[in-house]
């Protein structure tokens, strides 16, 4: 069953006053844009990723309320950290911080992490304000997550009604009331994230392109053939002796400053499995 979230406190508090208050549009330049980070990870493995806002225009954030969505079959969220942006001394100077948290964060493990921060102090230093990390994610890769695999870390609205009287959804939010209880909300601009399941690269035998558990010239061959007919020769070619995903790995022996490769399967490193066949650089060099 979905775990639903209930508003309380503060959060709550400035929820209930935008349900009721007329929304005033968004002035020119009152705009935020919310960006999440990217992750690499193993299969099994612990990632961290930052969810930032930016170019957080004045008078500041009063309330944000948003979700950041995920696939449950391929990862799990742990746990969410409040960014240093968050630390505007509103903690301690709003009364209302004492029975509930100012930033508030929910996890879903149905797909969604609810995140809100509000507070109902009406000074603007204690607002958000210019650019940095909301709050950072931990998560967990699922141990049977197929490598290669990317799995989006989306930012979407809360689910759940706009208000008690309302089968309207809420959207995602950011803004402030202003001294007449009108509210005015940011336009928001979003930027997703991605975690994407690494390689697992601890059987990788340096210039295999062949998987046959030695390296000669016939590797160097099957890095040519692959790039001159991908068709018949490459890691999806009709050939049965065409290079796998594994050979792909192995192959990469060349290329990026230090010359060890990490740049992608070129003619570069069949020349240099040549050049270490014929005794032309040193196994450190290879």
């Amino acid at each position: 069953m979905k775990t639903k979230k209930v508003v309380v406190g503060a959060v709550a508090a400035a929820m209930l006053s935008l349900a009721v208050c007329p929304i005033a549009p968004a002035a020119a330049g009152e705009t935020v844009q919310i960006s999440v980070g990217n992750a690499e990870v193993k299969a099994g493995e612990q990632f961290t990723v930052d969810v930032s806002l930016s170019d957080i225009s004045a008078p500041g954030i009063q309330c944000a309320d948003f979700a950041i969505a995920f696939d449950s079959s391929i990862i799990t969220i742990d746990a969410v950290e409040a960014g240093a942006l968050t630390k505007t001394g509103a903690d301690s100077a709003d009364p209302t911080g004492a029975s509930a948290p100012i930033f508030d964060a929910i996890i879903d493990s149905e797909g969604y992490v609810n995140l809100a921060w509000s507070t109902a102090l009406d000074d603007s230093s204690y607002w958000l304000n210019g650019s940095g990390v909301f709050c950072t994610i931990t998560g967990t890769v699922s141990s049977s997550a197929a490598a290669g695999t990317e799995t989006p870390l989306t930012v979407t609205a809360v689910d759940r009604p706009l208000n008690p009287d309302s089968t309207a959804k809420a959207e995602i939010y950011a803004g402030y009331n202003t001294s007449d209880d009108s509210s005015v909300e940011f336009a928001v601009t979003t930027s997703n994230g991605v975690v994407k399941v690494s390689s697992d690269d601890s059987n990788v035998v340096r210039g295999d392109a062949n998987c046959d558990g030695k390296v000669d010239v016939s590797d160097a061959v099957l890095i040519l053939q692959s790039l001159a007919s991908p068709d018949k020769f490459g890691e999806k070619g009709s050939d049965e002796d065409h290079i796998t995903s594994d050979g792909i790995l192995n192959a990469d022996v060349a290329g990026n400053d230090d010359d060890m490769g990490g740049d992608g399967v070129t003619a570069m490193d069949a020349l240099k499995i040549q050049k270490y066949m014929l005794k032309l650089i040193s196994e450190s060099e290879f």
